[in-house]
């Protein structure tokens, strides 16, 4: 007999599924198609900077820099700083060619700082590498004083270099003098007390939790917590109930946030990336799908690469076994004529 109902239990689940999926699929309800999605897509602002310097024209990028330097964009002078930068790792000629010109230029010195970052961290002799590149980010951050990108720089330096509590904690300080609520910093900051390095998944949700607490409603500082849930769910270990609130918590208030942007808006990609992930490993299938059809086009490098070397390819399969979960759970009845399923 039990054999018997979970074989109907089976049977129904799969009838669910072929008969709503393809409703579910549809461009109408919100999911871009497949081929429309875009990894790590540029926004309107830095996509000609990435023409240009694909050109060997610095121009571009540096106008860009300059912008966001001179009206304190601090956020999108972290994100454009770090795109630039991972261009360069391949095609660096423009920005050699943006240093010869203009040697002691604040924004170049950044740009050059992260790529001698980036490429230090790769090497398998990071920590030795990141000490040499030191006095790189020490003169970007001398050039533009006011600036907190390099003291992020400095945060992700001293992970890396394996810097004591208290010399992060004076690095900190200085970051967030410059910008209290700046997300690049509060991101390092976390990375440096999770688990994986020299915290603790306690400490981490701690910093989380009172730095979203205290950020500006609409802050992306808002969705630490959901960080700090996203790396605790990847070590696979088992969770207490109290840490499963916490996980619970941090998505719904990366929730809130993310239902304060609009759907297909790049600036909260990355946020509902991760969002999406962890609901994903909750089972949260009905708010998994409200984020990835919030997503839109924009899927995002993170989190995915932390499970595969194909994070596009991942961000697909994700969405469609939410889907597919979803539509197991909707009702096979008519009511009225029609599907009692509700698409919208």
């Amino acid at each position: 007999m039990v054999r018997t109902m979970s074989l109907m239990h089976a049977a129904m689940r799969f009838a669910r599924m072929i008969r709503h999926t393809p409703h579910l699929a549809a461009t109408r309800q919100g999911l871009v198609p497949d081929d429309a999605v875009l990894l790590d897509a540029p926004d309107e602002r830095l996509g000609p900077a990435l023409v240009a310097a694909a050109a060997g024209e610095w121009d571009t990028a540096a106008e860009l820099l300059a912008t966001t330097r001179e009206s304190a964009e601090w956020e999108n002078r972290d994100r454009y700083v770090a795109r630039l930068a991972a261009f360069a790792r391949n095609r660096d000629e423009w920005l050699t060619g943006w240093l010869a010109a203009s040697p002691r230029d604040a924004d170049a010195l950044l740009l050059k700082a992260q790529l001698a970052v980036d490429r230090a961290w790769e090497s398998p002799a990071r920590a030795e590498r990141l000490r040499e590149v030191g006095p790189l980010i020490d003169a970007a951050a001398a050039e533009e004083p006011g600036d907190p990108v390099p003291w992020r720089l400095a945060l992700d330096h001293a992970r890396g270099t394996h810097a004591t509590h208290t010399a992060f904690e004076r690095l900190w300080e200085q970051a967030v003098r410059r910008s209290s609520h700046h997300y690049g910093c509060h991101v390092a900051a976390l990375q440096y007390l999770s688990a994986q390095w020299y915290g603790s998944h306690r400490e981490c949700f701690d910093f989380a939790e009172g730095a979203a607490e205290d950020a500006l409603p609409g802050s992306l500082v808002r969705a630490l917590p959901v960080r700090a849930a996203f790396a605790q769910l990847l070590t696979g270990e088992p969770t207490t109930s109290v840490q499963d609130d916490r996980i619970d918590g941090a998505a719904d208030l990366a929730v809130e946030l993310s239902a304060g942007y609009e759907r297909g808006d790049p600036w909260p990609a990355e946020v509902r990336n991760v969002l999406a992930h962890v609901l994903v490993a909750r089972g949260r299938w009905n708010d998994a799908l409200e984020q990835f059809r919030r997503i839109g086009p924009y899927a995002t490098s993170f989190p995915w690469t932390s499970v595969t070397d194909d994070p596009l390819g991942q961000f697909l399969r994700a969405r469609d076994g939410v889907r597919v979960e979803v539509a197991s759970t909707m009702p096979l009845r008519r009511v009225g004529g029609r599907s009692a399923a509700h698409y919208a």
